[in-house]
């Protein structure tokens, strides 16, 4: 890939594999086979002990669908390697089972799963886990010099957005020896590349920005070479892998990866502007406007602002529930990152597992709305926020 990295990010996505097809097609096909021959012992011999590269077994990702999507998206990020995974919680899984055995920090706030992954699912099998807010860092410090080794976060978090500075962050962690992953999932690599800020790795949930048409579930773990590899054995042995259907449909995604975000991008910062001055609001969490609180670390590290808006309307969680029930462009739905706009309540669906208490604590309150901005006109998306606040 080291050619590639001079070309732009657009070209990249178009032109970001390496895999060429027999018949000239301008993209690798379906390879939906789930073993590959050999004229002899001893080529199986060399793919399989290392010495040549090529398709072996699919559930391994020796497959040419998954060869040619994971090289994309590597040029995508910057990064040495990628993995591609059947969703983005199987790439956490991964990556925390690979690198978080002597301890994982998660600063700030997180997709429920990862929440839940983190806080009760993998101290059962002994791995020590800390989650500190956005404003704990003073914890981050004791937590390194005791030893923990990975930390985790994301930025902009899910669902109020908070910014973490990453060339920050990896500065301390990797004073005590230790690595960083960023989930790059709301920005995606168009507005945010980690790695060029000093994460060692980044995962994303392929499914939203990237995948971009609510039509796949992937995930996506990169990152070097050395710290990719040990990661594999995981992937194979806990069935992880993507199928070669959906690493051929997300390949496809990724060719408008950039035109799409874009565009994502503007419609959300006219939707976040038009909302900070509609009265029915009382908060508007997009780091596009001046005055929240992470603009300027945003605008320092970020390339555009990303699609998704959280609005805090005025009133409860039954206030806020009738303001979603009467949009009528935005689909009443979790995930994010589609053409079509959607709207969902953070304490019905992505952290409904989180006890009132611990959501009041991590200050998501029930009056919020978490839009994922789609490709639709933002004028209309403006008006249909407007009659379901009337």
């Amino acid at each position: 890939m080291a050619e590639n990295l001079t070309r732009g990010l657009a070209t990249l996505a178009v032109h970001g594999s390496s895999q060429q097809d027999v018949y000239g097609s301008p993209y690798t096909p379906i390879y939906n086979t789930t073993t590959f021959a050999f004229p002899s012992t001893a080529d199986l011999l060399d793919v399989v002990e290392g010495r040549a590269a090529g398709p072996l077994y699919t559930r391994y990702g020796l497959n040419p669908s998954i060869f040619a999507l994971e090289e994309t998206l590597a040029g995508l990020e910057g990064a040495e390697l990628a993995w591609a995974f059947c969703s983005g919680m199987a790439a956490e899984t991964a990556l925390f089972l690979t690198h978080g055995r002597d301890g994982i920090v998660c600063v700030g706030d997180a997709y429920g799963g990862t929440l839940e992954l983190l806080g009760t699912q993998l101290p059962l099998l002994g791995i020590k886990t800390h989650l500190i807010l956005g404003h704990e860092l003073e914890r981050l410090d004791q937590l390194l010099a005791a030893g923990v080794k990975l930390v985790f976060f994301e930025t902009p978090t899910n669902p109020a957005l908070d910014i973490f500075d990453i060339r920050a962050i990896a500065a301390r962690a990797h004073a005590h020896g230790a690595r960083v992953a960023v989930d790059n999932t709301f920005a995606s690599p168009v507005n945010q590349r980690p790695l060029e800020l000093g994460a060692d790795l980044v995962v994303h949930s392929a499914t939203k920005f990237l995948g971009g048409h609510s039509d796949l579930t992937a995930g996506v773990l990169m990152g070097s070479k050395e710290l990719l590899m040990p990661v594999w054995n995981w992937r194979k042995n806990l069935g992880s892998t993507i199928s070669p259907e959906t690493a051929s449909l997300l390949s496809r995604s990724l060719r408008t990866l950039v035109v799409r975000v874009r565009q994502q991008n503007a419609a959300a910062q006219a939707v976040a502007e038009a909302m900070a001055r509609h009265p029915g609001i009382a908060r508007v969490f997009y780091p596009g406007l001046p005055e929240f609180s992470g603009h300027a670390l945003a605008k320092a590290q970020m390339h555009g602002f990303g699609g998704m808006v959280t609005i805090e309307v005025k009133g409860d969680g039954d206030v806020a529930a009738r303001v979603a029930d009467r949009l009528g462009l935005f689909a009443l739905a979790p995930s994010l990152g589609g053409a079509e706009s959607l709207v969902t309540q953070p304490c019905t669906t992505t952290h409904h597992g989180l006890s009132a208490e611990e959501r009041a604590r991590r200050g998501i309150s029930d009056a919020m709305l978490r839009l994922s901005i789609g490709l639709e006109d933002p004028a209309d998306l403006i008006a249909d926020l407007e009659q379901a606040l009337r």
